[in-house]
């Protein structure tokens, strides 16, 4: 099941997505999408209405380095535990919202990632029970100002500024992250192309490495890491990510 939250003429909702290619239809859920959904009976064709960023979580939990050769291009050995750092909930955005470039920073750089959502309250979960947590998967970009990042020494206003968190364009429910095709593309040139299997810590392992530390609420989203191939964008140029099975994330990006 695809669950995705619009906007449409007469409010925000959640939706599930049905059909293919250029027929999809959106049916409006009368609640939350964690469990079973409830329709309300109303449904618009994907074209007429906005997709947003799919969920609004209450944290984002970020995994670095944890692709050995994005580790080695950042001028390093992979990590033995994953490293963790947060994103503030304000950095969420949607796709095709633009993503804003700092004026104080002089370099903005692309990460696609896989992203887990959380469907559940959980702490202390084992790695092989994940699967009992997870919503589902969607794709999101850990966009981050590089010079900003190098500067602190730490990661949290490289990776914290407003948009540079968009996550879409919806979640899917039925879908095995263990090994797809990850790409990323910058104005249709590929700059980032792996699989999934190459995560240092798989998803079951993140899920309980992050769960030993804090609370997972349901609409949490933990991004598992970005490849290789890593660069700068630049104002009026737009940045896609494609994960096999998930879709496409598109952001453009313009000054702030």
């Amino acid at each position: 099941m695809r669950i995705a939250r619009i906007a449409h003429p007469g409010g925000v909702a959640f939706v599930t997505v049905d059909g293919s290619g250029d027929d999809l239809v959106v049916r409006e859920v009368a609640d939350h999408p964690f469990g079973t959904p409830t329709y309300t009976g109303k449904s618009w064709p994907l074209a007429d209405v906005r997709v947003l960023a799919p969920i609004l979580p209450s944290k984002v939990v970020c995994i670095g380095k944890n692709y050995a050769d994005h580790a080695r291009e950042m001028g390093g050995e992979p990590p033995a535990d994953p490293v963790m750092f947060l994103k503030p909930s304000t950095s969420v955005i949607g796709p095709n919202v633009p993503i804003k470039l700092p004026a104080d920073s002089s370099r903005v750089d692309f990460e696609g990632e896989l992203a887990v959502v959380i469907g559940r309250p959980c702490r202390d979960v084992a790695a092989a029970q994940a699967a009992s947590v997870i919503l589902g998967y969607t794709i999101g970009n850990d966009v981050t100002a590089r010079d900003q990042q190098k500067a602190d020494g730490q990661w949290t206003r490289g990776k914290g500024h407003d948009t540079f968190c968009p996550l879409g364009p919806w979640i899917e429910t039925e879908f095995d992250p263990a090994d797809v095709a990850i790409s990323t593309s910058l104005d249709g040139e590929v700059k980032q192309d792996s699989r999934t299997s190459l995560l240092l810590h798989d998803v079951p392992k993140l899920v309980e490495w992050v769960s030993r530390v804090m609370t997972l609420l349901p609409g949490d989203v933990i991004l598992t890491g970005t490849p290789a191939g890593v660069g700068p964008m630049t104002a009026g140029q737009s940045v896609s990510i494609t994960i096999e099975g998930l879709g496409t994330l598109t952001n453009p990006a313009e000054p702030r």
